[in-house]
């Protein structure tokens, strides 16, 4: 791990670089009660309306909030559309997001912000391996660098890492690594910013993993949001026959907000999205707080509200304008919502081979990483540094003595002693909705729909040493 000059000083005393340029971000922060979101100043319910937001998709990865230009080109439409949110799957914890994080600010924008990147993230061929320091001190190099933007609404520490039945096992990990920032945050004295995760609908164990996120005596480890990735609303469909009746019934008494964060199916086009009219109205608003629509750009998937033409122009779909008026006719509604503040944390699932395989008992965060809580992360790596092989407390040089035939012992002996065992990382899910890979996700798919977006992991399978070369190849170039 490398720690800039500056980023030490910074750490010593007390401040991040986030704190050093965010001080103008003022829009009320959101705050939970209960199963709900609230508006921190005026004590109204808080409902998201928001598009996920990922320009270049899979063929060119772009954190568009490190791009001033970008940001000029596309909050504008946010803004005509109504919106209060977007979500971000991948940003670069290297550059200055002051720029465009004011400029969302300045439009009433919050950020919901994917931790994880490509190279470093909770993979499930091996996620015992995978958790492991260097991953951490990216994860926290994210979070500071977004801590003290005011309109940070929440971070997902995981998408769609359990996307089928073989491997559930990695909920395990993606628990831990909400444990940790939590800590972290309260280490470095940050805001408590809510962590959540976000649920491929896999019929199997949507609920299970639901359950098992919100579970247990230690408030640190249980999610603060849960956010579910559904197309089962498609075309002129209704509350009942969607199944979104059933959701409701299945989430009634769980007692943290949940949020659909993705949704948007395409099996008719162009999209009515008639289900707004369900999500924003009294029918949900004691379960659910609206929801992320996929997406705003249009890429290879064709799920897109826009057409960007160039660096400084969009074109308009007619998605968008669907979306956009069925936004204005369906206004929030009144009063709190008849949202509950006295539901009980979830029991936890028990340990089922082949159904649900996820451990109560949580691994200890990685001994190395126990230096950020008073250090701060350091220098923070970019969205290209390998992570997801380096188990234990091993280090760059390790996977530099592999490529070069020298030895292979470190490497192996750190992989032996990895707290979990390998799983599938492609495989067929009966869920609701269908994800194919894109650069910085993991593959899930289902009867309802197709399309390539932003997701937790990538698990390749391939010998370590191999998996170590092709890494080390990757953070040279």
């Amino acid at each position: 791990m490398r720690i800039g000059a500056l980023s030490s000083v910074l750490s010593v005393l007390g401040f991040s670089a986030s704190l050093v340029t965010a001080n103008n971000n003022s829009l009320p922060t959101i705050e939970i009660e209960g199963n709900a979101f609230f508006n921190s100043e005026t004590g109204e319910r808080f409902y998201i309306r928001g598009v996920d937001y990922q320009p270049g998709g899979s063929s060119n990865l772009t954190d568009p909030l490190g791009d001033i230009e970008i940001c000029k080109r596309d909050v504008p439409k946010f803004q005509d559309l109504g919106l209060n949110a977007v979500r971000i799957y991948t940003v670069d914890n290297t550059q200055d997001h002051t720029e465009c994080m004011q400029m969302l600010a300045n439009a009433g924008i919050y950020v919901i912000l994917d931790v994880n990147t490509p190279d470093s993230s909770i993979s499930r061929s091996d996620p015992g391996c995978s958790y492991n320091a260097d991953y951490l001190q990216t994860v926290f190099a994210t979070v500071d660098a977004f801590a003290n933007y005011t309109n940070v609404l929440g971070f997902f520490a995981g998408n769609e890492v359990i996307n089928d039945q073989t491997n559930t096992d990695t909920a395990t990990y993606v628990k831990a690594v909400v444990r940790d920032m939590k800590k972290y945050m309260r280490a470095r004295k940050y805001r408590q910013i809510p962590v959540g995760y976000s649920a491929a609908d896999v019929t199997e164990n949507v609920l299970l993993a639901a359950h098992y996120f919100n579970c247990g005596d230690d408030d640190d480890a249980r999610i603060d949001m849960f956010g579910v990735n559904d197309y089962s609303w498609c075309g002129q469909s209704s509350f009942q026959l969607s199944g979104y009746s059933i959701k409701m019934k299945s989430y009634k008494n769980y007692s943290i907000p949940i949020f659909l964060s993705e949704f948007g199916c395409t099996k008719v086009t162009p999209r009515p999205f008639t289900e707004i009219g369900a999500i924003y109205s009294t029918q949900m608003s004691s379960v659910f707080s609206g929801g992320l629509v996929y997406e705003y750009s249009n890429e290879a998937n064709n799920y897109g509200l826009v057409q960007i033409d160039g660096e400084d122009s969009v074109t308009t779909l007619q998605d968008y304008n669907n979306l956009k008026t069925e936004f204005q006719n369906n206004p929030n509604p009144e009063g709190d919502g008849n949202y509950s503040k006295n539901n009980n944390v979830s029991t936890c699932p028990s340990f089922e081979s082949g159904t649900w395989e996820a451990n109560n008992t949580l691994p200890p965060m990685p001994s190395a990483a126990s230096a950020f809580f008073s250090k701060g992360a350091g220098q923070p790596m970019g969205t290209k540094y390998p992570t997801q092989f380096r188990c234990g407390d091993a280090n760059i040089s390790d996977y530099f003595r592999v490529s070069s035939g020298s030895s292979s012992s470190s490497v192996s002996n750190s992989q032996s002693s990895s707290q979990s065992s390998s799983s599938s990382a492609s495989s067929q899910s009966s869920s609701t909705s269908t994800s194919a890979s894109r650069s910085s996700s993991a593959t899930s798919s289902s009867k309802s729909s197709s399309k390539s977006k932003g997701s937790a992991v990538i698990a390749v399978q391939v010998p370590t040493v191999f998996r170590a070369f092709l890494h080390v190849w990757n953070y040279v170039l």
